[in-house]
């Protein structure tokens, strides 16, 4: 019987975090044992770079673009004393919210991209970004598995700033081309790991404000999505509380392990 060939990958919203916090969040990722980060909300100034020298110093390769001159945010993606090989997935203007890499850990090369979906927005600018950043997701997620051409799983994560349509409970708040960006993932040939080994039960990654008796809206924001011919590679996919418990973020972290062995070819 083959060893398992696991690998962890570790999806984060860090909440544009000053550079203070920066350091904590780096301390945690550091110690948390993932192989593969997939960092969303990262700051475009000066935090988000002492967050990628922090984890480059303790053995990480990172891929953090530049960001865009009118974006505060965007995605940075980490390999465990590996280097990446960065991808162009066809993302343009918006590849610092869609970052994608090849890496190749000792258990195996897998792809891995991160998203970070742009929220509702400002009342002047209502839904115009997410929209426009969904459409252009929605055009390259048919062709990312071929770019990114490895013999391991694809693994797309990151905080979508959308609910599966099934997401219980129903806010209706959200449209139907909100819920439709959630389909094309599975159109495109990609499963929702967290629906792979929780076929029904609700968790959520982001609450709401209290409301006047005290209790919060939970929503599942943050998704990790598998290539379909590699679902079988998916052990367990799960939320971590403690980060955001902690107060680390506003966010749980999402964490997602696969056993190569057990991955098609």
């Amino acid at each position: 019987m083959s060893r398992t060939r696991e690998i962890q990958v570790l999806t984060c919203n860090v909440q544009r975090a000053s550079v203070a916090r920066v350091r904590r969040q780096a301390a945690w990722l550091v110690d948390c044992g993932a192989d593969v980060l997939i960092l969303t909300e990262v700051s475009a100034g000066e935090s988000g770079g002492e967050l990628a020298k922090v984890l480059a110093d303790d053995g990480f390769g990172v891929a953090l673009p530049k960001p865009s001159e009118n974006d505060r945010y965007r995605v940075l993606v980490a390999g465990r004393g590996v280097e990446l090989a960065s991808v162009d997935v066809g993302a343009g203007s918006m590849g610092h919210r869609c970052v994608a890499a090849r890496v190749a850990l000792p258990a195996g090369e897998i792809g891995v991209t991160g998203l970070y979906v742009p929220s509702r927005g400002p009342a002047a600018r209502r839904n115009q970004d997410k929209r426009a950043f969904q459409e252009r997701v929605m055009t390259v997620l048919p062709t990312i598995e071929a770019a990114l051409d490895v013999p391991g799983p694809v693994v797309i994560s990151g905080d979508l700033n959308v609910l599966e349509p099934a997401h219980d409970p129903r806010y209706p708040v959200f449209g139907e081309w909100e819920y439709d960006f959630y389909r094309a993932f599975g159109r495109a040939g990609f499963d929702d790991a967290f629906r792979i080994t929780e076929p029904t039960a609700m968790d959520y990654s982001w609450f709401g404000r209290p409301s006047a008796d005290g209790t919060r809206n939970g929503y599942r924001f943050d998704h990790t999505f598998v290539s379909r011919a590699h679902r079988t590679a998916v052990l367990a996919c799960r939320y971590d509380h403690s980060v955001r418990t902690d107060g680390l973020t506003d966010h749980s972290a999402m964490t997602l392990a696969l056993d190569l062995t057990s991955a098609a070819a």
